[in-house]
């Protein structure tokens, strides 16, 4: 079997180097290797989203990227973000709150797909804010490749669309 050494930055911190398996996925590289668990594993083809995680490029811009079907070693020297990295001094980001506020989730297992994906929503709305006539249509085209197996689609469009109107840095 061919290994590969990794470091990267997960949630701040820096992780690494670590020897692991050439083909390792991203997603068991977390729970393995990082101990973080917070990141779902879902359909294992990167369809239903359950998996996402931030990965943060050089210019500031965060992406989406689902970890079942990317190989860890695509991360290295990179930074990442996951669902543990949200909250911040034992307080959950406006976005998590969002979430339970609305009763967003039933049985949990996609939201940090969710999560993560929204949150990099807010992070392109703060670039550039979104005529409030347009949030539906933003909010739909950002989480429409989302699966959630209990249906609870409209309690986190709701969520996100409540953080949305109450910063007004997001919105024109």
């Amino acid at each position: 079997m061919n290994t590969v050494r990794i470091s990267l930055t997960i949630n701040g911190a820096p992780m690494g180097a670590h020897e692991v398996p050439e083909m390792l996925s991203m997603i068991d590289y977390l729970h393995e290797y990082c101990r973080l668990t917070g990141t779902k594993f879902g359909c294992g083809i990167g369809a239903c989203r359950a998996c996402v995680v931030i990965l943060d490029h050089p210019d500031g811009v965060g992406e989406a990227v689902p970890t079942c079907i990317a190989p860890a070693a695509s991360f290295d020297g990179k930074k990442v973000r996951t669902i543990e990295g949200h909250a911040a001094g034992g307080t959950l980001s406006p976005l998590q709150q969002a979430f339970l506020e609305h009763f967003s989730f039933q049985c949990g297992y996609c939201t940090s797909g969710f999560v993560n994906e929204a949150q990099v929503l807010l992070e392109a709305l703060e670039r550039d804010p979104v005529p409030k006539a347009e949030i539906e249509r933003r909010i739909l085209a950002a989480m429409d490749s989302h699966i959630c197996r209990c249906t609870g689609y409209v309690r986190y469009y709701e969520a996100i669309r409540a953080v949305i109107l109450a910063d007004p840095r997001l919105t024109r």
